[in-house]
């Protein structure tokens, strides 16, 4: 059999290097339409949720903001365990679900959770945010900024409104994570007995602002 191909090859040589180049042809245009992934998706159905909390310790966090947050979603659908992580003004908890579930209905589920939690939280404490869907490979990179000559609140402005939009302008990038600074703020600090004096309430104090 192998002489026999042997002797057809040399024979017809001609049509051998033709088939071989057809193949090679279409094996090269096969492969640049192919849907490969450098990196495949690897790891389970999960879903991040951060909560800034300016001004709190890690302890703080841990017990005002991460149990909290914990104890809500305790009994999901699908979920499989819960792992946190509190550091100063942040609380970090990723909620990992079975591989079979519906990561968008994962999603809504939470979000559903979540929706009456933030009258739990001390003041100050944001709403917490469901991080967006990204590739498992998708924490790059973890910038700290910090100046000699600005102010917290100064840099936060920075960031927010200079370097964030540079950086989820840059192809690939799909979220930027910003905590951390003093966010600038409008504050109405109300006297009593004014508000009494003209026969105000904290609603009509409100409704003007």
């Amino acid at each position: 059999m192998l002489a026999a191909t042997v002797r057809f090859s040399i024979q017809y040589r001609g049509v051998v290097i033709t088939v071989a180049l057809l193949v090679l042809v279409y094996s090269g245009y096969t492969i640049s339409r192919a849907g490969l992934d450098i990196f495949p998706e690897f790891s389970p159905k999960q879903v991040i949720i951060q909560t800034e909390s300016p001004g709190l310790s890690a302890e703080q966090v841990e017990v005002l903001v991460t149990q909290h947050i914990e104890n809500v979603l305790s009994g999901l659908i699908g979920l499989q365990d819960t792992r946190s992580e509190s550091i100063q003004g942040l609380s970090v908890v990723t909620a990992t679900f079975a591989q079979d579930t519906d990561i968008y209905r994962n999603r809504q589920l939470t979000s559903e959770r979540l929706a009456s939690i933030t009258a739990q939280f001390p003041p100050g404490v944001e709403t917490p945010v469901i991080v967006p869907l990204s590739s498992s490979s998708a924490t790059v990179m973890t910038i700290g900024v910090t100046s000699s000559s600005r102010s917290l609140m100064q840099l936060r402005s920075f960031v927010d409104w200079t370097l964030v939009p540079r950086l989820l302008s840059v192809p690939g990038v799909a979220d930027v994570n910003t905590f951390g600074g003093e966010v600038r703020q409008l504050q109405i600090q109300v006297r009593s007995d004014e508000l009494h004096r003209y026969n105000l309430s904290f609603q009509d104090l409100t409704e003007a602002a």
